[in-house]
Parts: C-alpha cells; structure tokens; sequence
C-alpha cells in the first residue's frame, strides 16, 4: 500500500459519485468518458487550477496548503472524518508516537477490564488486534481467546471467524463500519508498518474485505448497535463506545458492550455473567 496511490484513489472515488447536477453544473448530454465529475470541473468548484488539483490527485499533497485542501474537501462535499482522512494522507507521514504497539498490558488495565462485571470489554489495539478482554466478552462473543494470536483481531473476527455470532442482515453494514474506521487509522497513523501490512493481509485473505476496502469507506468508529444470535440466551441487542486511551504508548482503546436497562438483553447479560 503506497501513500501516494491511496490518495490518489481516495480523491478519484470521491469525485467519482458526484454527477455534475449534484454540484450545480450543467450537463449538456453528451458521453461521459469518466464517472463522476471530470478532474478540470472539480478544480473549478474549489478555485483552484486544473493542473494543482491534478498533482494531488498524482499524489503530490506535500506542499498544498490547508486552505487548498479545506476547498477542495468542500467541492467534494466530504464528511468531517472524510476531510480529516484527506488532509492526514496529504501530508508526509509522521512518526508513529510509540513506535510499533507494544505485547504487554500493564496490570491496572487488566484489573479494569475485569472490573466490569456487567459490561463485556475489550481492548483493543492500533491494528485491531484484540490484546485484553474479561471473562463476560468471552462469554458473549466466543472463545476467541484460543485463536492463533495473529487471527486475534477484530478485522478477523468480522472477515473470517464466525465468532461475532452477529445476525446476517447487519453483517454487512458493521463490517464496512470496521473497514472505514479501518482507514481512520490509517490515516491517523500514517508510516505505521504493522497497520498497514494488516490491511494488506486482510485483502489477500478476505474478498469481502477486499470488495469494501476499495470502496474508500472513511468514518471513525463512534456507537453501534449491535443484535446477536446467542447459543445460551437466544437474541442479543448490545451498544458499544469505543473509549481511546490516548496515553497509552501502543494508542488502544477500551471497546465497551452494554444492554439497554430493563430489557431482555440486560437480564441475558445477567445470566451470562453468573454462568
């Protein structure tokens, strides 16, 4: 995974799901030999030249000013997290604060995760690798402890362990907000080697992740609603926060699992959790 092709991609997908009608532009009818707007009727959109917008596209962001990019986000009507992706990516990558995510889990997180007794916890690291759980998330989601620690990942348990026990019809719709969230992180920590020979592996392994990757889904992982076939206590509705730890060196998050008070999930949790 190259820097600058996934810019460069990122920007022709954008600009390829806005028809020139979308953004207040004439279309006289005649073929269109590219999907979407054309490079030339972008640039005119943000103010800026056809050929400054077409060196980003290329790849070269380095020396485009903020005040470019925030134009050309606007002209391709990105989302927040969409336009915080492209000024990210943009840019030459930093350093990674913390170097490569560190193995060992320090004993207070531990402690906290299994203070949570009605709560099934997770954390979770920068490549989504799972690093530390209690004995609830097992109980509800699986024994995913046992797996190779190198399948230990959410991206794994999403794409190719049947661990979730996550209803089919909402599959589809939490596995892409993995993969966006995916490129959140990519973005956030730009040069990380580990991050992005994940991604890699999980486009090798996965052609469900593969097919939504190149899609250039880009959102930050926020609530979720989450309904599950459980073997023990039959369905599931769980809401989950993903929590960032930002002092953490190896930047985990604690991803926490709750059932809406008074419900038959909160009383299944209760159940699972004197099991």
């Amino acid at each position: 995974m190259d820097d600058r092709t996934e810019l460069s991609e990122f920007l022709t997908s954008r600009r390829a799901r806005l028809r020139p009608q979308d953004v207040g532009l004439r279309d006289y009818g005649a073929v269109r030999r590219v999907a979407g707007l054309r490079r030339e009727e972008l640039a005119r959109l943000a103010g800026v030249s056809t050929a400054h917008y077409t060196r980003l596209e290329q790849g070269k962001g380095e020396s485009v000013s903020d005040e470019v990019l925030d134009a050309i986000a606007t002209a391709l009507r990105l989302d927040a997290d969409e336009s915080a992706y492209l000024h990210r990516i943009a840019r030459r990558p930093r350093p990674c604060a913390g170097g490569e995510a560190a193995a060992d889990v320090r004993p207070g997180l531990r402690y906290l995760l299994e203070s949570f007794v009605m709560t099934p916890a997770l954390l979770v690291g920068r490549h989504t690798q799972i690093v530390g759980w209690n004995r609830l998330a097992v109980a509800v989601f699986g024994d995913f402890p046992t797996l190779p620690e190198e399948r230990r990942t959410v991206s794994h348990l999403w794409f190719t362990e049947p661990y979730l026990r996550l209803r089919r019809t909402g599959w589809e719709r939490a596995a892409r907000a993995h993969v966006a969230h995916l490129r959140v992180l990519l973005g956030r920590y730009r040069g990380d080697a580990g991050l992005v020979a994940h991604i890699d592996h999980m486009r090798e392994l996965s052609p469900d992740f593969a097919r939504m990757w190149a899609e250039h889904p880009v959102a930050q992982v926020r609530d979720r609603a989450y309904v599950l076939n459980h073997p023990v206590v039959g369905e599931l509705t769980l809401h989950a926060e993903l929590v960032a730890l930002p002092d953490e060196p190896s930047c985990w998050g604690l991803d926490l699992f709750a059932a809406e008070p008074g419900t038959a999930s909160e009383q299944a949790l209760r159940t699972l959790a004197h099991l």
